[in-house]
């Protein structure tokens, strides 16, 4: 009976991890990242892109961990974007391969965003303050704004109170602050806010600034949590 006990618990776990729900409780304000929580990526994409390039590794591996540092300084706004594909040739060692090259295989990553998350974010928008935090950089956010009005007859950044992107406040998720600048910029409680996000340490760095938390892990959608 042990044996069949522990069968069935193994078997129904993937069930209850989609049905975990969130606790917002005591509850005013929610920061959204955006990569693998509103935004779909496939990060094969770009390595493959890249790949075609002339790239003879990986640019980022399984863990979101860039080859160079110039990626890391793209997305804390160290760079431009026009620095940035200058690079990435030499990374490339393909003097050939043009600006836009470059940015399409750097942007193929860049998947959809579910009408079925938007409308989430709507519904929430009427009961709390929606914030959006994310690393990103110049070359996505600027096309994925246009592909998302293109896609929904909507500007993106209208879905928040205020959206921040790394590049803009030149700190990125995990250090701790860059959670206490977009706290800072937004003037919100920490506990009275609660931060989603796919990746641990981001949600590790979250609860260092205080901030309340939710690991959206693999399994869980974010349309189906509250």
């Amino acid at each position: 009976m042990k044996l069949k006990s522990m069968l069935l618990n193994f078997l129904i776990s993937p069930a209850k991890i989609n049905k975990m729900k969130i606790d917002l409780t005591n509850i005013k304000n929610i920061i959204f990242d955006l990569g693998r929580v509103l935004l779909n990526l496939d990060f094969e994409a770009s390595i493959k892109a890249f790949q075609e390039l002339g790239l003879q590794t990986d640019v980022l591996d399984n863990k979101q961990a860039y080859s160079d540092p110039v990626f890391y300084e793209l997305e804390v706004g160290k760079v431009s974007p026009k620095e940035f594909c200058s690079r990435v040739r030499k990374v490339l060692n393909n003097p050939e391969a043009t600006d836009l090259q470059i940015e399409n295989a750097w942007y193929a990553m860049i998947l959809d965003i579910p009408k079925e998350r938007v409308e989430v974010v709507q519904e929430l928008s009427r009961n709390y303050n929606i914030y959006l935090f994310s690393n990103t950089n110049q070359i996505h956010i600027e096309r994925l704004h246009g592909a998302f009005k293109a896609e929904f007859g909507f500007d993106f950044p209208s879905l928040f109170v205020k959206d921040f992107y790394s590049h803009e406040i030149h700190e990125r998720k995990p250090d701790l602050i860059s959670y206490q600048k977009v706290i800072e910029l937004s003037g919100i409680n920490p506990a009275e806010s609660i931060f989603i996000d796919d990746l641990e340490k981001n949600i590790i760095g979250a609860q260092q600034a205080g901030l309340k938390t939710f690991w959206l892990k693999d399994g869980l959608e974010m349309a189906e949590i509250f």
